[in-house]
C-alpha cells in the first residue's frame, strides 16, 4: 500500500480519511496542518499531526504522497494555494476515485481529485487537477472540468460542456449541452444554465417561497 499524508483536520479531512482508508490502496499515516491550526494533543483520528513547515524532513517526498483535503473556501483559492505549496515541496498528489463511481474516462482524471460514490463520468470527459466531485453527479460526454473546481451533489452536466478553472457548482444545478462556463463562476443550488456563463459570474437558482396556505389545511398529505 502507498503511504499517504492528508493536509487538513477539518470535516473534509475526516471524509478523505474515511474514503482512503475504506476504499483505496493507500495507507494514511498522518495529517498535516499549518502551525496556527495544530491541535493541542497533536493527533487526529489517532494519527500524528505534523506541521507543514519542515514536513519533508520527517516524511520525504520520495516515500510519501499527499492529499489536500480542503473545501471551496474563497472560491477554491485556499485549496489551490495549498495544492501548489505541496507540489512545490516535491510531493506527488493522490486522487481518490470511489469504487462505486461509474468512470468511463479513467485515464483523464487529474491529481488531488476527490470523486465520490455514484458519480457517472461518461466517455471522453476530462477532469483537471484538484477537482472535487461530491456524490451522485452526471458529467456528460466530451465535457471538460478545469483545475480547482468544486462540484457539489446531484448536478447534471450535459455533453460537451466546458467548465473553467476554480468554479463552484451547487447541488441540483443543471447545465445544458455545448455551453462554456467561465473561470471563477458560482452556479448556485438548483440553477438552470442554458447558455454560456461569463467568467466571475454568479448564477443563482430560484428559491421556493412559503405558500399562504398552512400545511394543516392540505388534505391527503
Amino acid at each position: 500500500m502507498k503511504s499517504l499524508l492528508i493536509f487538513g483536520i477539518s470535516d473534509a479531512a475526516l471524509m478523505a480519511y474515511y474514503y482512503f482508508t475504506s476504499d483505496s490502496n493507500y495507507c494514511v499515516v498522518g495529517f498535516v496542518v499549518d502551525a496556527d491550526f495544530m491541535p493541542q494533543d497533536k493527533t487526529f483520528c489517532g494519527l500524528p499531526v505534523i506541521e507543514f513547515q519542515g514536513v519533508e524532513a520527517l516524511y520525504p517526498p520520495t516515500q510519501y504522497m499527499f492529499f489536500v483535503a480542503l473545501g471551496y473556501s474563497n472560491l477554491n483559492q485556499v485549496r489551490k494555494d495549498k495544492y501548489l505549496a505541496v507540489k512545490a515541496k516535491g510531493y506527488r498528489l493522490a486522487s481518490y476515485i470511489s469504487s462505486k463511481a461509474t468512470l468511463l474516462s479513467p485515464e483523464s482524471i487529474g491529481e488531488n481529485c476527490f470523486i465520490l460514490e455514484n458519480n457517472t463520468i461518461q466517455p471522453f470527459v476530462k477532469i483537471g487537477d484538484n477537482v472535487t466531485l461530491w456524490s451522485s453527479n452526471h458529467v456528460g460526454h466530451h465535457s471538460v472540468v478545469e483545475n480547482h473546481c468544486f462540484l457539489a451533489s446531484h448536478i447534471v452536466i450535459s455533453g460537451r460542456v466546458h467548465i473553467g478553472e476554480s468554479c463552484f457548482i451547487g447541488v441540483n444545478a443543471t447545465l445544458r449541452d455545448h455551453i462554456l462556463v467561465g473561470e471563477n463562476c458560482i452556479i448556485g443550488a438548483g440553477a438552470l444554465i442554458l447558455e454560456d456563463a461569463s467568467a466571475g459570474g454568479v448564477y443563482m437558482g430560484i428559491a421556493s417561497s412559503r405558500s399562504r396556505v398552512p400545511s394543516k389545511r392540505l388534505r391527503g398529505i
